[in-house]
């Protein structure tokens, strides 16, 4: 339910690819980080959100209101009810790939460092809706 440009879009799904790279150091293993290890981790967390309706909890422009048991949505004079075991609610301001990327590679970030990944430099996430539309997201150890 991405919004742009004063409008909302109507509801529809993806089917989203993910990307991941990372950068850093190589550890006595000789490697940056264990990319089974990686993929399990990067799949615990997509799974949160297969086939559910990610909700851009932060919206500037989207009513929404947590009930019991359920999420309402209210753009103008659409409204939305959704069951609560149906919506992942992300704190993101809309739901386009970058920001998806975003919020992913921040969650990917910090489930890597609980692991020891303390190696890692740099952490590129992309997105990809549809081939040849993607958003990316770099967190960069080095700025921070």
């Amino acid at each position: 339910m991405a919004t742009f440009h004063d409008d909302c879009e109507p509801l529809h799904g993806h089917n989203y690819d993910v990307f991941v790279d990372v950068e850093g150091d190589l550890t006595e293993d000789s490697w940056v980080w264990d990319f089974g290890d990686l993929k399990r981790t990067v799949k615990s967390i997509i799974d949160e959100l297969d086939h559910k309706f990610l909700l851009q909890r932060e919206s500037r422009v989207l009513d929404i209101t947590e009930q019991e048991g359920a999420w309402e949505i209210r753009y103008r004079d659409r409204r939305y009810v959704f069951p609560r075991d149906d919506v992942v609610a992300l704190p993101i301001d809309n739901s386009t790939a970058e920001r998806l990327a975003e919020w992913l590679a921040g969650r990917l970030r910090a489930e890597l460092r609980q692991r020891g990944a303390a190696t890692i430099r740099k952490l590129t996430v992309g997105i990809e809706e549809m081939p040849g539309q993607a958003g990316w997201y770099t967190v960069d150890e080095g700025s921070e």
